[in-house]
């Protein structure tokens, strides 16, 4: 039978679910939080991105990067150097030894701006670069690893080291990253003040739609031809390549897609917040990003947002009030997620909706065979029946999966 589009997302089901979500992000949470609010919510919903690109890379790939800062920094760090230079025009900075660089780089005495500054002068440019710079490092770590079969612990380690390098090389490179500082004051969006009431909202419902549509496009994955493969390879690799499939180009593939939606989070992180800095590349944030996936649930897109929007949110309010306890927090919440709810909160929510699902599922096809009943023939096929038969086993299926 010939699929329909709405099970190349998952089915009826994940779209409700991807729909349930959309009206929470853009309709919900503008209802009932004022502006303050609302910009801390864009920015714990930047977190999401990197959940939902684990649950592709680790979830269902198998692959466990301690390093998705990395790619979170990368394109926080595109969209940062746009801003920063937008903001550092001649006229702005005619107080410098050095008009038209950015202050950073003026109070350390450099005189020019750096080749590599150039490009991201240009804001299609720049765009474009917040994908291409992450999917670029993505491809070079991963095929430096896959192609060599390093997988495993040993990736996780690696990353991590990498996550590490990169801090300390951007700190270490103040005049041409702003140190440990970062790049701060950023105001201005091709001349739009983006620190205002009105652009807070309009930054927030954007970025709300862009995280819908990584859910779209993750689902999408998932349930192609290559989601079947990415799952066989996480269960049975060798029975995957001796099958006659290249599995480090898989595994590339979908570290690179994971890559991607961690730079355009981090992007919309440094629009929302109006700075990006080096703590947000490092080992300790790219532990906390596996945690927001695997609370929500390493095997569900939506229920890795929902992670990292509740712990975000969480440790927002602890830190206002016991602001000693939040790590503490953190890694009992970890504890407890890997002891006693595997799944995450998808998990739950699946076994404890079960029953109540199924009862829907009977008491649907109970009337459609009623409705249906005194029009049946002796003898006579039953498409009625057959059809709600037929529309339950799809359902299940689809939640199964």
């Amino acid at each position: 039978m010939k699929a329909s589009w709405m099970d190349k997302f998952g089915g009826r089901g994940k779209l409700i679910q991807i729909l349930i979500i959309a009206v929470l992000i853009l309709v919900v949470l503008p209802l009932v939080a004022d502006t303050f609010r609302l910009n801390l919510y864009g920015k714990y919903l930047t977190y999401a991105f990197v959940a939902a690109g684990l649950v592709l890379c680790w979830g269902y790939g198998g692959i466990l990067s301690l390093g998705q800062g990395i790619f979170f920094g990368l394109g926080g760090y595109c969209m940062a150097m746009f801003l920063k230079l937008e903001a550092s025009s001649p006229e702005n900075t005619a107080i410098q030894s050095t008009p038209g660089i950015p202050d950073f780089m003026d109070w350390n005495q450099l005189t020019a701006l750096p080749w590599f500054w150039e490009p991201f002068r240009s804001f299609p440019l720049t765009l474009l670069l917040i994908v291409l710079v992450p999917a670029f490092f993505a491809f070079v770590i991963g095929y430096a690893m896959f192609k060599r079969r390093v997988g495993g612990v040993y990736f996780a380690i690696i990353t991590q080291a990498i996550a590490s390098i990169m801090t300390i090389l951007i700190i270490g490179q103040q005049g041409y990253t702003g140190g440990i500082n970062g790049i701060t004051d950023l105001r201005t969006l091709m001349g739009w003040n983006i620190q205002t009431d009105f652009a807070q909202y309009v930054l927030f419902f954007a970025c709300g739609i862009a995280l819908i549509l990584c859910l779209l496009a993750g689902q999408f994955i998932l349930n192609s031809r290559y989601g079947q493969l990415l799952i066989a390879m996480r269960d049975q690799e060798d029975r995957v390549r001796f099958s006659g499939y290249d599995v480090a180009n898989i595994k590339i593939f979908v570290f690179v897609a994971a890559a991607v939606m961690s730079a355009i989070g981090g992007a919309f992180f440094t629009l929302q917040v109006g700075f990006m800095s080096p703590s947000f590349v490092g080992t300790v944030a790219s532990i906390e990003m596996v945690i927001f996936c695997a609370v929500g649930g390493r095997l569900s897109l939506i229920g890795a947002a929902y992670g990292a929007f509740l712990v975000n949110l969480a440790k927002s309010s602890l830190s206002e009030s016991f602001p000693q306890l939040w790590v503490v927090a953190m890694g009992a919440l970890f504890i407890a997620v890997v002891m006693l709810f595997p799944r995450g909160l998808a998990g739950l929510v699946s076994d404890y909706a079960a029953p109540v699902r199924n009862w829907f599922a009977s008491a649907f096809k109970r009337e459609t065979i009623a409705a249906s009943g005194p029009e049946i023939k002796p003898g006579a096929p039953k498409p009625a029946e057959s059809k709600a038969r037929e529309d339950v086993s799809i359902a299940s299926a689809q939640e199964s999966h």
